[in-house]
């Protein structure tokens, strides 16, 4: 649910809670008239005050929280992620012709879709058997043909399907 309409339902809620201690309020105070022959000098009516003080306070501070819910800023992930999304179904919607393709740059290509289009570079040379200095060089004309994109880290390049 948004924050917004969290905000709303509990600003409802402490408007239900003023009523409740308005309610519980006024039978207190006909219960303290009925029972106590002091008058207004009884020591229920002050105790009736301070509770009713402190139960609207409680519900004050429950409105401030849902006003606060209500002009709070959205959390921007969640965009973040639909973008994300979008660019996820735009990648797989592009088909590749490998006609354009030699045979190295097929191996690899195959290697990089068999592990769902992220692979270290080093586990490239593992799967495919060429050294190192073949499949940097095959990387790099796929590189060129927009095929894959490489991405450093650390101490190894990670080769993605574009």
């Amino acid at each position: 649910m948004k924050n917004k309409n969290v905000g709303f339902l509990i600003i409802g809620i402490a408007v239900i809670i003023g009523i409740i201690v308005g309610i519980f309020n006024f039978g207190l105070r006909s219960i303290v008239a009925d029972s106590c022959s002091h008058g207004p000098e009884c020591s229920m009516y002050g105790t009736i005050a301070i509770q009713t003080w402190i139960s609207l306070a409680i519900a004050g501070l429950v409105a401030v929280i849902g006003l606060f819910l209500i002009y709070a800023k959205e959390e921007k992930e969640i965009i973040v992620k639909k973008v994300r999304e979008k660019v996820e179904v735009e990648k797989k919607a592009k088909p590749i012709d490998y006609s354009k393709l030699d045979k190295e740059e097929k191996v690899i290509m195959k290697a990089v879709e068999d592990a769902q289009g992220t692979i270290f570079q080093s586990d490239l040379v593992d799967k495919t058997g060429f050294s190192k200095v073949k499949v940097t060089r095959v990387l790099d004309r796929l590189e060129g043909k927009q095929f894959i994109e490489r991405k450093r880290r650390g101490m190894t390049n990670v080769v993605v399907k574009k």
